[in-house]
Parts: structure tokens; sequence; C-alpha cells
């Protein structure tokens, strides 16, 4: 069974960093693995050392620049990795769950796997679609918030346990092939280990464009436009009292009393 992990890098702010306007400058930014997908990948090991997986192969849409994440997938485990980029998207601000979906499509269709683990949702665009969106792409079977998973490789099915609205829990079946979205919880991820780190500096990241994936650059525009980004007035001002407790408990008092709230 070979079983592919779609996992992608997000953007993270630094401890100390400043805003200028509606902008953080890029070097403020830390780049790390979708905690989501760290839980993906987790699945998917397990299900290897379990001897159920015979590949795990992850796959991420990103700039050269994203290997570094995508080598801790293979750090912890993964077998190999996919990293699909390509000059059309350089200019992209943010990529829509379509154009991200034709992406995977192809490479699902590159790679035949068994089972598609993808995170639930990313910590940047928190989309929450591109797994379900997938699936209905390739004409894969689905389960979305999966948070308990067991395998059933003898008949084909995956057995699932489902977090949905409301606290409402789901126990259901779902035949191979499949796509699932992992939630977090489902199992505790692993960090790499130094072993793991210096077996993935050896481990494959192959990259793919659109021509490599027969894929077609005009037919991918993202029809997803960042028009603008404001600082929403506030409606009143707060304020800051400073100095010990007893200083800025009397602040307060004063301006209780002010509004004539207190006496």
């Amino acid at each position: 069974m070979k079983v592919l992990v779609t996992v992608k890098e997000v953007a993270e702010l630094a401890d100390d960093f400043e805003v200028e306007g509606t902008e953080v400058d890029d070097r403020y930014l830390e780049y790390d693995l979708n905690e989501w997908d760290d839980y993906a990948v987790e699945e998917g090991v397990q299900m290897n050392e379990a001897g159920i997986a015979d590949e795990v192969v992850s796959v991420t849409i990103g700039p050269e620049r994203a290997e570094e994440t995508i080598r801790m997938a293979l750090a912890k485990g993964a077998d190999r990795a996919i990293r699909v980029w390509d000059e059309a998207l350089e200019d992209a601000e943010l990529l829509d769950v379509k154009t991200k979906t034709q992406i995977l499509s192809a490479v699902v269709e590159a790679e035949d796997p068994d089972i598609v683990l993808t995170g639930v949702q990313a910590g940047d665009d928190a989309f929450g679609a591109t797994g379900v969106a997938l699936a209905d792409s390739i004409g894969f079977e689905w389960a979305a918030v999966v948070n308990a998973l067991e395998m059933d490789t003898d008949d084909g099915v995956a057995h699932v346990h489902r977090e949905l609205e409301g606290g409402v829990e789901e126990i259901t079946e779902v035949e191979l092939p499949a796509v699932l979205t992992i939630q977090t919880g489902i199992n505790e991820p692993r960090y790499a280990s130094l072993r793991g780190i210096r077996q993935a500096q050896s481990k494959e990241i192959a990259p793919k464009s659109f021509d490599d994936l027969d894929l077609n650059a005009d037919e991918l525009k993202s029809d997803l436009t960042l028009t603008e980004m404001y600082e929403p007035e506030s409606e009143s001002d707060a304020k800051i009292f400073e100095g010990s407790a007893e200083e800025t408990a009397a602040q307060l008092a004063d301006v209780l009393r002010e509004k004539g709230v207190a006496e």
C-alpha cells in the first residue's frame, strides 16, 4: 500500500516582530511544517511501521525554500518527497483551493496511491477544503476531520472516527482508495531524531514542474486575489494604566467615578 501525504510550509511570526502598516517584513517570519500536516505525516509513518504501508511519499507545493520544511517529513520517517513548483506560480500571492487541487490531482495520477492523507486545514489560510476538493477531483472516497483511524487492508477499508460539529462523533467505514483529512490529536507527532535528520539528507526530494505533470499553466491561474488590507477603525480607545497595583487601582477607580459607574 502506498500512502501519499500532502504537506505545506506555513509562515509563523518570530517572537519579536514589527508591523509596518498591514505588512510584516519577511525577516520576522519563520517557516515550519503545518501543524495539521505534522499529524498526517505521523499517521502515515505509523502505518509504515505497522507493516500496513509499503511506502510513504510526502508532497508539497512550494519554492526551493520549502525543501527545508519537507525535509522534516523525511526525517520523521517518510520515504521520499515531491516538491511541485513552476515559474507560473512565482507571482501568486495566495493559491486558491482549485489551483492546489489541480496540482495535487496530477501528482495523485502520477503516483497512484492507495490512500491520501492531508491535514484538516493550514495554519495560514485555514481554508480547510483542499483535502475534500482533491477527493472529489480524483474520484476517491473521503472522510474529513478524522481523529482515529484503523486500516483493514484485507477488505480495503479504513475504519475512521470523525469529529463533527456540535461535539458529535461519527464512526464510519471508507473504502479505499480514499482521501482522509487528519485532525490534530489523532496521534503524538514524533520529534525528528538526529539519525532521522541525517538519513533525510540522502532521501529523494523530486522537483516537479507543470510540464513534468502535464499541466497547463494557463489553466492553473488562481482566481483568488488579495485586493485590499486595512486596519479597522476602532470605536473606542483602550486606556492603559501604569504603575503599581495600588496606583493602577486608584486610576481605575477615578475613571469609574468619571463614568458614573462607581461613587
